[in-house]
């Protein structure tokens, strides 16, 4: 691939990406992407099969940056205080109310039973990737998936509900029974 169609394909997945944080998967339309990137719909199928291809790279882009986040953690902790450290910032005010560039699955999950089924895939991959990633132990696994499930259902109340009191509480108590 040459480098100006390698750039206007990154241009698409990245206004790709930044829709389907806000939206999921299935609400942005093709017309909406390409023109957040600058483009004109007519171009699309030079760089995607389809749209699905691409809301598909786009959520293992936006997923696969939300793994390379677990390397700044410090390795020599153990493996609990490495999940509260990742609790401590993905339950936050500032992860809630981020408008680009935060975890895409509160805005994803309830579209994945819709869509082909390479989106479960990469996010039963993903999960995998993150609990071996976190977890001390083969032992620990099962701690691990509950504390992310934990995370990811606050993450997702707590966007739903908006700035505020009760938003903040949810925060504050799925952060508290992260193991």
């Amino acid at each position: 691939m040459n480098d100006k169609k390698a750039q206007t394909r990154e241009r698409i997945l990245s206004a790709a990406s930044a829709a389907l944080f806000q939206r999921g998967p299935a609400d942005p339309s093709v017309g909406e992407v390409m023109g957040a990137a600058g483009l004109t719909v007519g171009g699309f199928y030079a760089h995607f099969e389809s749209k699905d291809a691409l809301m598909l790279e786009a959520f293992s882009q936006l997923l696969g940056r939300r793994r390379s986040l677990l390397s700044e953690l410090d390795q020599s902790l153990p493996a609990a205080e490495r999940r509260a450290l990742l609790a401590a910032f993905y339950l936050s005010r500032k992860h809630r109310d981020a408008q680009t560039d935060g975890c895409p699955l509160p805005s994803s999950l309830g579209e994945l039973t819709r869509l082909p089924q390479a989106f479960r895939t990469t996010l039963a991959e993903h999960l995998e990737l993150m609990t071996a990633e976190l977890a001390g132990s083969p032992e620990d696994a099962n701690n691990v998936l509950a504390d992310l499930a934990l995370m990811v259902g606050g993450l997702a109340l707590a966007r739903a509900l908006g700035p505020g009191e009760l938003s903040d509480r949810v925060l504050r108590a799925a952060k508290s029974a992260v193991v």
